[in-house]
């Protein structure tokens, strides 16, 4: 699905229907409430080994984090574990917030 490769800017990533994309916050709770995105399911980086049973490795999946560098993180993971449609918003919410002034930056 994520043909553009791994990397997606904020326009490409606000474009995503949580339908049929898994939207991953790995940020912290306190980060979750202070500004998320759409459909976006929270499990903290620290919480994802024990948590990856939570998702469907079977589809697309996009994370996200404040900068990106989580995500990759993330992604790194996941793609260990046996996920393959992976994709992660560079620049994280702070660049999507850049975009899209509703979303709350910090």
């Amino acid at each position: 699905m994520f043909e553009a490769g791994p990397h997606l800017d904020p326009a490409a990533f606000r474009a995503l229907d949580p339908t049929s994309v898994q939207i991953l916050d790995v940020r912290e709770a306190w980060e979750y409430d202070r500004a998320h995105l759409p459909g976006a399911q929270l499990i903290p980086l620290g919480e994802l080994v024990d948590r990856v049973g939570e998702l469907d490795p079977s589809r697309p999946l996009a994370a996200y984090c404040h900068h990106g560098m989580r995500s990759l993180q993330a992604l790194r993971f996941l793609k260990s574990v046996g996920f393959s449609d992976l994709a992660h918003l560079a620049g994280g919410i702070d660049a999507y917030s850049r975009m899209d002034p509703s979303v709350p930056r910090y």
